[in-house]
């Protein structure tokens, strides 16, 4: 008869997330992503490939976009955590997540939250980005569905309406090329 495993004690630590403090515990070995979905039933944050290659679990660890897949829950103690359910200021979306319906920049959504969440740190820090800067900083995310010509409009756009300029899409955007 096997041996049953011995198990871990649960770790615990605080942190912020989508602007609340909290205490959790969990397994000492959870990813971060893991962490999110499973114990704090945050699961706008994606599982994708697990491997760092795809940017689908991307959330802010103190304002940065990393890779929640490749960070452990323990290293975030004491840090500041968001995911795409805290981008909405009650029941407003932000500017990213409107221009990204509008313009059809979410397709089937898997990698959605990656992307505005790589984009708000883009355009926080920087809220002029070209077109090469906004590709260069959404490099890291994969999409298998939009060709990604949308989603870079969507950050365009937004980043217009967070300077507080009255933008609107581009017919073509909207309609296509006659």
């Amino acid at each position: 008869m096997p041996r049953p495993r011995p198990t871990a004690d649960p770790a615990v630590i605080t942190l912020e997330v989508n602007g609340e403090r909290c205490a959790v515990a969990f397994a000492p070995h959870k990813t971060l992503l893991e962490v999110l979905r499973e114990d704090l039933d945050l699961t706008g944050t994606k599982h994708g490939c697990e491997l760092g290659e795809c940017g689908t679990c991307t959330v802010l660890l103190d304002d940065a976009p990393v890779l929640s897949c490749l960070v452990l829950g323990l290293a975030c103690d004491g840090r500041r955590v968001r995911t795409v359910e805290g981008m909405a200021e009650g029941a407003r979306l932000h500017p990213l997540q409107e221009t990204f319906a509008d313009l059809g920049a979410a397709q089937c959504g898997y990698c959605t939250p990656g992307f505005l969440l790589t984009a708000q740190a883009l355009l926080d820090a920087n809220p002029r980005p070209t077109r090469d800067e906004i590709k260069a900083a959404l490099a890291g995310n994969l999409c298998r569905c939009t060709g990604y010509l949308k989603i870079y409009e969507a950050v365009e756009l937004a980043a217009a309406r967070l300077r507080g300029e009255d933008a609107e899409p581009a017919r073509e955007t909207l309609y296509g090329r006659r």
